[in-house]
C-alpha cells in the first residue's frame, strides 16, 4: 500500500505534523505485558488522582452542565436491548427501539413546542449548521445571518459547513455588552438571507425578546433558527415554537446524560410540520400494519446515508439511539413538574449568586437563566479567584477566552444548575471576597 501511494514509510503520512510532535519508537517506555490483576490495580491507583463529581461543585457551562441524573436512566439503557441496539433498519425485529425513538420525537416537538422532531442529530454544532443548510435548501438563499451570542463551536461548525459553498455568512457581534442586540442582527436581514440563527438562552445566559426577530424575518421571507445549550430551560420559559420559530436546534446533554468529557452527546433538532421532507436525520414514524396493529418504522429514508445517498438531503446518518433513550427515559421520570422545578432551581442559585458579587465584579444588565458572565477588575484578580476555589474542590467558571480568542482575559462565565445548592453559593461568594 505505501508502494501504491508513493511513500516509504508509515511517518510519511504524517509528514504535516511538526517533527516536534512526533514521538520516537520506544519513546513511550511501555512495559512489557502485565497481568490483568497487575493491570487493573495499576489503573485503580492512578485513577485516586481524579476528582470526584460527588464532592466538587461544577458551575460550569458553555454548552455542557452538570444536571442530577436518576439512577433509573442508567439502569434502563444499560439493558441489552437497548445498549447493543444499532440503526433499527429492519422494523419487524427494532419495534421497542423504534417506539423508543418516537416517544422521544415527541417530547422533544412538546418541550420545544415545535410540530416534528427527529432523532437525532450528533450535537448541538451540527445540529446547527445542518439548519442552515436546510434553511438555504428551501428558501432557495444563500445568505446565512448568525448572532455572535450563539455559542461559538456551533458557529464555527456552520462555518466550516458552509466555507465550501456559494453564499455568504455573516456575523453580528455581541458587543461590549455580550448580549444579543436584537436590533443590529434586525438590520442585517433582507430579501436575500435564506435564515438567520440565535440562540435562546444565548451563550451569555442572556434572555431577550424572539418577536422582534420574528416579525423581520416575515417581512424579508426568511426563516428564523433558535438554538439552545441547555433544554432544561423550557420547563420555565417560553419555548422557541411559542414565538414561531422555523426551526429549533440545540443540545440534548441536560437530558440524562453525563457531562463526560464532552461527549457522546446528543443533538436535539425540530421544526415546522410544512418542512418536515427538507429536515436532515432520521424520523421514526406510527403506522399500521395489514392487520390494523400498530407498529413503528423509519420513515422518509431518503434523506439517510444508506440509501439514494447522491439525492440525500442530508448524510448525516447517526445512531445517537442510546442516548434518545436516555433523554426519553429522563424526561418521563422528570415529568412537566419536574423539569419545571429543574429550571427553577437552576435560575434561582444564579440569581443568588449575581445578587451578592462583590462591587469590583459587575455582569451584564438584563435577565439571565443559568448562565452569565463575571467582568473582574483585572486578569490577575480573576486567576486569584479561579485558583483559590480549585483549592476547595470547586470549578468556578471558564475562562471566556478559552471560547472566544482575543477576549480580554478578565471575563469569567459562570453556569448554576439544580445541583448548586445555597451553600455552594456562600462558598464561592466567600472565596471571591477573599481572593481580592
Amino acid at each position: 500500500m505505501l508502494d501504491e501511494i508513493g511513500c516509504d514509510s508509515i511517518r510519511d503520512l504524517f509528514a504535516d505534523i511538526p517533527p516536534d510532535l512526533h514521538i520516537e519508537p520506544g519513546s513511550l517506555n511501555l512495559p512489557r505485558a502485565m497481568s490483568e490483576a497487575a493491570i487493573v490495580r495499576k489503573f485503580i491507583v492512578a485513577s485516586e488522582g481524579n476528582r470526584h463529581a460527588g464532592n466538587t461543585r461544577y458551575f460550569l457551562g458553555g454548552g455542557t452542565y452538570h444536571h442530577f441524573i436518576p439512577a433509573a436512566v442508567d439502569y434502563v439503557i444499560s439493558r441489552g436491548e437497548f445498549l447493543t441496539a444499532y440503526t433499527p433498519y429492519q422494523p419487524e425485529i427494532a419495534q421497542g427501539t423504534l417506539q423508543a425513538l418516537f416517544e422521544f420525537q415527541t417530547m422533544i416537538a412538546r418541550l420545544t413546542g415545535m410540530e416534528i422532531a427527529n432523532a437525532s442529530m450528533y450535537e448541538a454544532a451540527t445540529a446547527t449548521a445542518e439548519a442552515a443548510l436546510m434553511a438555504r435548501r428551501i428558501t432557495r438563499r444563500e445568505k446565512v445571518v448568525v448572532a455572535g451570542s450563539v455559542n461559538p463551536r456551533y458557529r464555527a461548525v456552520t462555518r466550516n459547513y458552509l466555507s465550501r459553498l456559494t453564499g455568504e455568512i455573516i456575523e453580528v457581534g455581541a458587543g461590549g455588552n455580550l448580549s444579543t442586540n436584537v436590533d443590529d442582527i434586525t438590520a442585517k436581514i433582507n430579501a436575500e438571507s435564506a435564515c438567520v440563527i440565535v440562540q435562546y438562552p444565548d451563550f451569555y445566559g442572556g434572555l431577550f425578546d424572539l418577536s422582534p426577530l420574528r416579525a423581520a424575518c416575515d417581512r424579508a421571507g426568511a426563516m428564523l433558527v433558535v438554538a439552545f445549550s441547555d433544554a432544561t430551560a423550557f420547563g420555565l420559559i417560553n419555548p422557541p415554537g411559542a414565538y414561531g420559530a422555523d426551526i429549533v436546534v440545540g443540545s440534548g446533554q441536560a437530558l440524562g446524560i453525563p457531562m463526560g468529557f464532552g461527549g457522546p452527546h446528543l443533538g436535539l433538532f425540530a421544526c415546522k410540520q410544512k418542512y418536515l421532507r427538507q429536515m436532515p436525520g432520521r424520523v421514526c414514524g406510527m403506522t399500521t400494519d395489514v392487520r390494523g396493529r400498530r407498529g413503528f418504522v423509519l420513515t422518509l429514508s431518503t434523506r439517510e446515508q444508506h440509501i439514494r445517498r447522491e439525492k440525500a438531503t442530508s448524510n448525516i446518518c447517526t445512531n445517537q439511539g442510546l442516548m434518545c433513550t436516555a433523554a426519553a427515559v429522563y424526561m418521563s421520570l422528570m415529568g412537566d413538574a419536574g423539569l419545571k422545578t429543574v429550571a427553577e432551581r437552576s435560575s434561582s442559585a444564579l440569581d443568588r449568586l449575581l445578587s451578592g458579587l462583590p462591587k469590583d465584579i459587575s455582569v451584564a444588565a438584563g435577565p439571565h437563566y443559568n448562565e452569565a458572565v463575571l467582568r473582574f477588575s483585572d486578569p490577575s484578580r480573576r486567576d486569584r479567584f479561579l485558583n483559590a476555589a480549585s483549592q476547595q474542590n470547586m470549578f468556578a467558571g471558564i475562562p471566556l477566552e478559552k471560547f472566544e480568542a482575543g477576549r480580554e482575559p478578565r471575563h469569567l462565565l459562570v453556569s448554576t444548575t439544580e445541583m448548586i445548592e445555597e451553600k455552594d453559593v456562600s462558598d464561592y461568594l466567600e472565596i471571591l471576597e477573599k481572593s481580592r
